[in-house]
């Protein structure tokens, strides 16, 4: 019984499925604690059967990466218990899996309940007999994976839900190589993780113990300092304009030390911080979502620049491994670029320096996700470059560094992927946007010592490769319903492919789930050699690009657009309005699609 009337009959007995409800009924006793109870029997009073369903309808899924959700209680929630569970089937996997001494990187960023998440983390893989290096301050992507490298763990836990907004957070495991988890050890720690049924599984001594014990390592800031001191050394020797005028702003998450930090170790001093998001805050309260994707989270670094006439504005999302920018333009107008943009031109920045300078490698690769531009292969293949392309997920550009240093095929120098995350250098396994913004910055005062601006330098680039634009239209489908929703779009549109949009005829349609190409009504099985992805994607006559994939992270399906054209000098504005209006076209042609 709860609040004196049972959620298993009467009234409520098409409000709540009986499995559901006795789920339910066992979060309002002990030993959840009295808040989470508090919690749940408010939803109950109110009778909040929707919100109560959304909680309970399924256990939050531990996907190939991780966690991540709504904060709250339930078990399609993150909070203690389900991050809990997560950490004993991690240490039961790995206590399984791995032989010899045990130990991991705990690290966080500054979400609500990050450090609760990551004290609870560390305490139990602990108890489980697992040695921890604990980050003491919120902590950067790339620095964890620096330190997972550096400190010889194991695999590493850094709490964080990214770019998501403040209602999130996450649960991200990093194996030793400093990546995130592939195959076989994400199906293997799923598989442990699913194990743990309930709270009583797991296995917990508490933090400040572990930490007196010495089984608990608290790391400070001298692993940010080995981490900056070694991005300087991957600077250009060339010549630059030093005094270039710098606005950042961390958007309240872990960047605030570090990208500061590594700037000024490469001798640039000229840098404003935005004020009001300067200070970590879970809550992010000055922006409508922490994701230095879209142009609302950068305004305010973009007016700062405005008065102070600055040249470039960075900003980078909580974790720190994704970067946007905005640029001053000869008008004096601040300009975003987009992430396929900012990669293109930073894989050009740097294989012309490195070329130029005789620092290439002869077997030097550049790697890039399937739903990234297709300007970079063209820089590449310039350049007599290595590219290869891999699924969507930096884990997998991780991956592909990895066999190349198995196999001493090639030597990585840059990879990148559309949603804002880059790698220009190989210390570490993931997005590193702390390095990025340092080499977007070596970029930009090379450009300022002769007289161009970004801009001046894009166009250089779609004069000499082609003009390609590219756009992303996300739709949002949460809860149960939006699963299914999700489910059947991607079904309909495997069963039932376009046979053109906009007049334009499809060529190729390639589904990285099944592996079979459809070329011009011809089947090919097994085409396409990366592992199954829930992503089908179109090849148009005219040599555009139109790929459907569910987001991995959040309640989303994702549709990207990608057109091109040559172009000519005269003509490069009219050719970019253009293509513009063929974005919108196939825009509209996939909402009727999918309707």
């Amino acid at each position: 019984m709860i609040s004196g009337r049972t959620l298993f009959g009467g009234e409520y007995m098409n409000s709540i499925d009986q499995t559901i409800g006795k789920v339910i009924e066992v979060w309002t006793q002990p030993p959840f604690d009295d808040d989470t109870v508090a919690e749940i029997k408010r939803l109950i009073e109110i009778e909040d059967w929707k919100e109560l369903n959304d909680r309970f309808y399924r256990q939050l899924e531990f996907g190939t990466g991780g966690l991540r959700g709504v904060i709250g209680a339930g078990i399609n929630r993150m909070n203690i218990y389900t991050v809990g569970m997560a950490s004993q089937g991690l240490a039961n996997y790995v206590k399984k899996a791995c032989s010899g001494a045990k130990s991991a990187v705990i690290a966080r960023d500054s979400r609500r309940l990050s450090l609760e998440f990551a004290q609870e983390t560390a305490s139990i893989l602990a108890a489980n007999g697992i040695k921890v290096f604990f980050l003491d301050d919120i902590a950067p992507i790339p620095l964890a994976s620096y330190a997972i490298r550096r400190l010889g763990a194991g695999f590493g836990v850094v709490i964080t839900a990214s770019h998501n907004p403040p209602e999130y957070n996450g649960y991200k495991v990093f194996w030793s190589d400093g990546a995130q988890i592939v195959p076989p050890h994400d199906e293997g720690i799923i598989s442990e993780v699913r194990k743990i049924q309930d709270i009583q599984s797991i296995k917990k001594i508490e933090f400040d113990e572990c930490v007196e014990s010495g089984q608990i390592s608290i790391i400070g800031d001298e692993m940010l300092n080995s981490y900056t001191d070694e991005l300087s050394l991957v600077s250009s020797s060339a010549d630059m304009e030093m005094s270039i005028s710098i606005v950042y702003t961390p958007i309240h998450g872990t960047g605030y030390k570090a990208v500061p930090e590594s700037l000024r170790k490469l001798g640039f001093e000229n840098i404003t911080i935005v004020p009001s998001q300067a200070v970590p805050d879970g809550n992010f309260p000055t922006v409508k979502s922490p994701n230095p994707e879209e142009r609302e989270a950068l305004s305010l670094a973009i007016e700062l620049a405005g008065n102070i006439n600055a040249d470039i504005v960075l900003g980078t999302d909580p974790d720190t491994d994704r970067m946007g920018i905005a640029y001053r333009n000869a008008e004096g107008k601040y300009m975003l670029l987009n992430g396929n943009q900012t990669g293109s031109l930073l894989e050009y920045y740097m294989l012309s320096r490195m070329s130029e300078e005789h620092r290439l490698p002869e077997n030097a690769a550049v790697v890039k996700t399937i739903v990234t531009t297709e300007l970079q292969r063209k820089i590449a293949d310039y350049f007599e470059v290595h590219i290869e392309d891999v699924l969507t997920g930096f884990k997998w550009i991780a991956d592909k560094i990895h066999s190349y240093e198995e196999e001493g095929s090639f030597e990585f120098v840059f990879g990148g992927e559309e949603s804002f995350g880059y790698l220009p250098h190989s210390r570490v396994r993931d997005k590193d946007a702390v390095a990025s913004c340092c080499c977007f910055v070596e970029m930009a005062a090379y450009l300022k010592s002769r007289n161009m601006t970004v801009g001046d330098y894009l166009d250089e680039v779609y004069l000499k490769f082609g003009l390609y634009l590219e756009d992303l239209h996300s739709v949002t489908l949460k809860g149960s319903d939006g699963v299914e929703k999700i489910k059947s779009i991607m079904s309909r549109m495997r069963k039932n492919p376009p046979a053109d949009f906009c007049g334009k005829k499809v060529r190729v349609v390639r589904d990285y789930l099944t592996g079979i190409t459809l070329s011009d009504g011809e089947k090919s099985m097994n085409s396409i050699k990366l592992p199954p992805s829930d992503v089908i994607q179109f090849t148009l006559d005219d040599g555009s690009l139109l790929t459907l994939r569910p987001s991995g992270t959040e309640p989303k399906i994702k549709f990207y657009f990608s057109v091109n054209a040559p172009a000519d000098k005269d003509s490069l504005s009219d050719k970019k309005a253009e293509l513009e209006k063929n974005i919108m076209s196939l825009k509209e042609a996939m909402e009727v699609f999918i309707k």
